[in-house]
């Protein structure tokens, strides 16, 4: 047995301090006769952790066979040894001073207890083992003898502390990384010009994936290659002189093609393109040579078996190359900006598709005499520039101006191919049956019902008559449409909300035998008819009460406003006022002279010459202004309102 332990079995009683409180781990007592003699030695012999026990000197008086096992050192070989001499050592394997000793802390102060896990102990084969430890001073008789040091090899808890750190450190990359994809994402989608989108973005990835990054993309439709964005925020300047068009030699653009069309994203290095004559040197050696860095990892834009251009990231100073890691975000980031770059082409493509098909449905506007129209189409923002509202003006044969407002339900191509149907019916319709109105508007019901396939619709259509100068009526029908709006040039309005009838496609369609009553309105001097379809004056937050109430005092306003403005100035500012933004709305504003406007001897000057900027295609004449200019040359047969 140790020196220190005896023969007799001992056990540890809690030391009782002022007051009878537990203090520490207290003094050595004789054996508890309930646990038997042998009860504390097998408690030391099978723990599984190190003991040694030392007496006042630091010598160890006792090693229990876990402590041998960790240090492969026998107990009779340690047992005398100075403990510190013997075992103590620095991580390198050298000595740690005496007095810098903090396993000896027991044996110098009155302290109770220390632990810790930063010192290291040397094995009987040399080798260094990192050690977690505790040290209380051993008590006898009331008087301090030694101590005791538990230990055990903290090399397991180490490793399980870095393969925790670790993952630690891998999670936080990952949610770097989703999170950096996230604000990629974020930018790629939001509603800015692709320049300014490119621009964020490389923001995004400047200092997160490299020191500087560049974006060229094929120029459509030359497919040169043109440098859209640079972003170094060490050389801001040298930059934006990079960027701006690519001229490539030929060895070069079949270079920048297979680049271009490569699968995953190619690492460069300075040395790949240092030399002037290098196939790349004229793109990404131009990049290295101007905003510098030891290599760059360059990424294509693919999308669709088309090839968009290339997404460039480089490195300066000491950071080491590209993870694999990186590269596959940095590819992954390529695919969503060539797909962003895809949709947006093909977003362009159908917006000029249903923008020439807008231009080609509506009509210009005829000039009349003295009369002056303007007109405006606001295309729904949530749908494809076009719907089903349209308006419409044209000459009947026997000279009267008609006009039409109408909306056929839909807001898509299918809509405005419904709407381009019921317009031309509705044209022939006028032009052969003359008048009155509601015999068209019954004749138009059941050619809808009975030759198309167009849903319902609902329409104003009317005729301007009168002789030249005046006086003029508006003769009219509606077919469950909003009324017409009559403005006085005093600003006096009133809403025309005579000859109400059903919706175009209903009345014949269901067998209900309803029909259109006409109406008939006296129109006075320098008065202005404001034709308009429903998304003018009703929203979701807003019912067409309260939109007509609007458009009402707005028109009234813009009257005693611009008395002396043309009809499109008014339109403008109309539209500026009312604002529309949910639904497609058509607007179409008519003006008479003022009265003996257009007769022999009229002193009053001619208005100006109508503006041509109705939202129909510039290269098409008005209805009936061909007719109108044949039947000019015999001014005897010249059409006029009447």
């Amino acid at each position: 047995m140790p020196t220190g332990f005896g023969k007799a079995v001992m056990r540890v009683a809690p030391y009782r301090g002022r007051g009878g409180r537990d203090e520490g781990p207290g003094e050595v007592t004789g054996p508890d006769p309930a646990l038997g003699a042998d009860f504390p030695r097998a408690v030391l012999h099978h723990l599984g952790t190190g003991v040694l026990a030392m007496d006042a000197s630091g010598r160890i008086t006792y090693a229990n066979p876990w402590a041998e096992r960790l240090l492969g050192r026998p107990a009779a070989g340690m047992t005398g040894q100075d403990a510190h001499d013997l075992l103590h050592r620095r991580a390198d394997g050298g000595r740690v001073p005496r007095e810098r000793c903090v396993l000896r802390t027991p044996l110098r102060t009155s302290v109770f207890a220390e632990q810790g896990s930063q010192e290291f102990f040397e094995r009987a084969d040399g080798t260094v083992m990192p050690i977690i430890w505790s040290t209380t001073p051993l008590l006898r008789a009331g008087r301090q003898t030694g101590m005791v040091l538990v230990f055990d090899d903290f090399s397991l808890y180490r490793a399980a502390e870095q393969r925790m750190a670790a993952h630690t450190a891998a999670l936080e990359q990952l949610t770097g990384r989703l999170n950096l994809l996230a604000d990629v994402s974020s930018v790629l989608m939001s509603a800015v010009d692709a320049v300014d989108r490119m621009r964020r973005l490389l923001r995004l990835l400047v200092p997160a994936l490299g020191d500087w990054a560049a974006v060229a993309l094929c120029a459509e439709p030359a497919g040169t290659l043109e440098q859209i964005a640079v972003h170094c925020p060490a050389h801001p300047h040298r930059a934006h002189q990079l960027e701006g068009p690519l001229p490539l030699p030929p060895r070069s653009a079949a270079a920048v093609m297979r680049l271009m069309s490569a699968e995953e994203p190619v690492l460069l290095t300075a040395e790949d393109t240092r030399d002037p004559s290098a196939p790349l040197a004229p793109v990404t050696g131009r990049l290295l040579d101007r905003l510098g860095g030891h290599s760059a990892v360059v990424t294509p834009l693919p999308a669709r078996r088309k090839h968009y251009g290339m997404l460039t990231v480089g490195r300066t100073g000491d950071p080491p190359a590209p993870t694999d890691a990186e590269v596959r975000l940095l590819s992954d980031i390529g695919r969503r900006v060539g797909l962003v770059l895809d949709n947006a082409r093909l977003y362009r493509e159908q917006r000029n598709v249903a923008e020439t098909l807008q231009r080609q449905l509506l009509s210009p506007l005829p000039q009349v005499n003295h009369i002056r129209m303007a007109a405006r189409y606001l295309p729904a923002q949530s749908a494809m520039q076009v719907g089903g509202d349209w308006y419409d003006a044209f000459l009947l044969r026997d000279g009267v101006v008609a006009v039409v407002i109408g909306d056929v339900v839909g807001h898509d191509l299918k809509a405005a191919a419904h709407m381009a149907e019921v317009r031309n019916m509705l044209r022939a319709l006028a032009w052969d049956h003359q008048k009155p109105p509601s015999v068209i508007m019954s004749r138009l019901d059941e050619a809808v019902t009975y030759t198309s396939d167009a849903p319902m619709a609902t329409l104003v259509f009317a005729r301007i008559e009168g002789p030249e100068g005046g006086p003029w009526r508006l003769n009219w029908v509606n077919a469950g449409h909003p009324p017409p709006l009559l403005v006085t040039r005093e600003g006096h309005t009133r809403f025309l909300t005579g000859g109400h009838g059903p919706l175009i496609g209903m009345s014949a369609a269901l067998h209900l035998g309803l029909s259109w009553p006409d109406a008939d309105e006296p129109l006075p001097p320098e008065c202005t008819l404001v034709f308009y379809t429903d998304g003018l004056v009703e929203s979701r937050g807003r019912p067409i009460d309260a939109g007509m109430a609007k458009l009402r005092h707005n028109v009234a306003v813009l009257a005693r406003r611009l008395r002396d403005a043309t009809v499109d100035d008014f339109c403008d500012q109309l539209l500026q006022r009312v604002r529309p933004s949910e639904d497609d709305a058509a607007l179409l504003a008519l003006r008479l002279p003022a009265r003996g406007a257009g007769t022999p001897g009229d002193p009053h000057p001619e208005p100006p010459p109508q503006a041509p900027c109705s939202p129909a295609a510039p290269d098409r004449a008005a209805p009936g202004s061909a007719q109108e200019d044949a039947l000019v040359t015999d001014p005897t047969r010249a059409p006029r309102p009447r």
